[in-house]
């Protein structure tokens, strides 16, 4: 049985979809963003950063993991699916999780936050984090020009990335003329795994929702 500690964010999603990609067993605990229970000290134990998500994995003596990321390549590696074992494929994906982790993830992120949570709109910045988000997209559209996922076979980088491009429209980012990316989240968003882990947890009031939202975009 794995404890996942999560909330409805993008990175959230990345963690759900792949366990019901799995097929493994699991128990959510969601967190409640507006009343701090991330940042609660039975939480920090866990992940010290006060962030989600997180797993336990009570098989494998209470291992406790935090980033999203690492929580991907943890059960990746744990189940032997969903990343190749040989060294090129297995670079494959790492290289493009580690696009999403270190690129789509906080670029987009700081879109959102500048587009719609400050008080005091900054053209400059809002223009710069549109825009870094676009030339990713861009990125991801070459790549998938040339085959169906984002490594070849579907795997963890498809699942890390997802989550965050279906909701560019919230960052005000548009996909328009990127063809090979429309046709991939098109495909994605067939999966019953993937609808199934998007509906984890269950849906947040609407209020909560933003708050949870923006709380959680500046961190990959």
């Amino acid at each position: 049985m794995i404890e996942l500690y999560t909330a409805a964010t993008p990175n959230g999603h990345k963690v759900s979809i792949a366990l019901e990609e799995l097929g493994l067993e699991y128990r959510v605990h969601a967190l409640d963003f507006s009343q701090k229970e991330q940042k609660a000290p039975s939480y920090l134990k866990i992940n010290p950063n006060g962030r989600i998500p997180a797993i336990i994995d009570r098989a494998a003596d209470d291992l406790t993991v935090f980033e999203s990321g690492a929580i991907l390549i943890y059960l990746a590696e744990k189940t032997g699916q969903l990343m190749p074992s040989d060294v090129r494929g297995r670079m494959q994906v790492l290289q493009w999780l580690m696009f999403q982790m270190g690129g789509v993830g906080p670029m987009q992120g700081q879109a959102n936050v500048f587009f719609r949570y400050f008080e005091q709109k900054i053209p400059a910045a809002i223009d710069r984090y549109q825009n870094e988000t676009r030339r990713l997209y861009e990125v991801l559209e070459s790549q998938l020009q040339q085959q169906p996922y984002l490594a070849g076979d579907y795997s963890i980088a498809d699942i890390a990335t997802y989550p965050w491009v279906r909701v560019h429209d919230w960052s005000g980012v548009s996909v328009e003329g990127l063809s090979a990316l429309q046709d991939w989240m098109a495909r994605l968003a067939e999966r019953p795994a993937v609808q199934r882990g998007l509906a984890v947890p269950e849906r947040a009031k609407e209020s909560d929702k933003l708050v949870q939202t923006a709380q959680s975009m500046l961190t990959r």
